[in-house]
């Protein structure tokens, strides 16, 4: 692989990193019925302006498994050389499906819509489940192999991944509150938010991290050449 295309596969994590969170956080802000703090981030897969985040979930996921691919070239061997990548394709499908497999109506939203379970629902639910294990699952697996550099970047990677996880099972908790009327508005889709958040921030982080040290390896082989 050329030193141009593996560049281009690197930052393909970090334009995914930076566009899935961006337009997630904008189109919430402005989409009629929708609120940050009460709905999921999927259910901006439903109701007015569904395209675009179909759009977001799927381009992203294509740009995390690019990035994947180059984080495995990069890697070689070694610590997380394996799963890391692996794990990040995991997450990557599950973007993938997540935008082309809508959810159910959820919360009152799309407006005027009952809450219902169907069998598009539960795949989304599949998806959803692979991508928050993914993120969580490849930045524990990458926090010894980065850490070989740094200690702080194996202590962020392991609290990114505690983050993710920890901040999806509370959203469901959340959820499942408010469905039952204990909590409401309960703070389900905030939650969300934050937990897909803390992982590509944690993306874009490594995609830095992994392109500067191919720069230098890239300048290292021209020097002794």
């Amino acid at each position: 692989m050329t030193s141009r295309a593996l560049a281009a596969l690197l930052g393909s994590g970090i334009v995914a990193g930076v566009l899935v969170p961006v337009l997630l956080w904008a189109d919430g802000a402005t989409r009629p019925g929708y609120s940050l703090w009460h709905h999921g981030a999927s259910q901006l897969g439903t109701g007015e302006r569904a395209w675009l985040q179909a759009i977001n979930f799927v381009l992203g996921g294509l740009l995390l498994a690019a990035f994947a691919l180059g984080a495995r070239h990069v890697l070689r061997r070694g610590r997380g050389a394996t799963w890391g990548p692996i794990l990040l394709a995991t997450a990557a499908a599950g973007l993938v499906v997540a935008g082309l497999v809508p959810t159910d109506p959820a919360l009152g939203y799309p407006p005027g819509q009952a809450n219902t379970v169907t069998a598009s629902g539960r795949i989304h639910q599949v998806a959803g489940f692979l991508l928050f294990a993914g993120l969580s699952g490849a930045a524990f697996t990458l926090a010894g192999r980065l850490g070989e550099t740094s200690r702080r970047w194996m202590v962020r990677s392991r609290l990114a991944g505690a983050l993710v996880i920890v901040l999806a099972f509370a959203a469901g908790i959340a959820y499942r509150l408010d469905t039952l009327g204990i909590w409401q508005p309960a703070p389900a889709g905030l939650l969300e938010h934050l937990s897909l958040l803390t992982g590509f921030g944690w993306i874009v982080a490594v995609g830095v991290h992994l392109m500067r040290r191919h720069v230098a390896n890239t300048a290292a082989a021209g020097r002794t050449g």
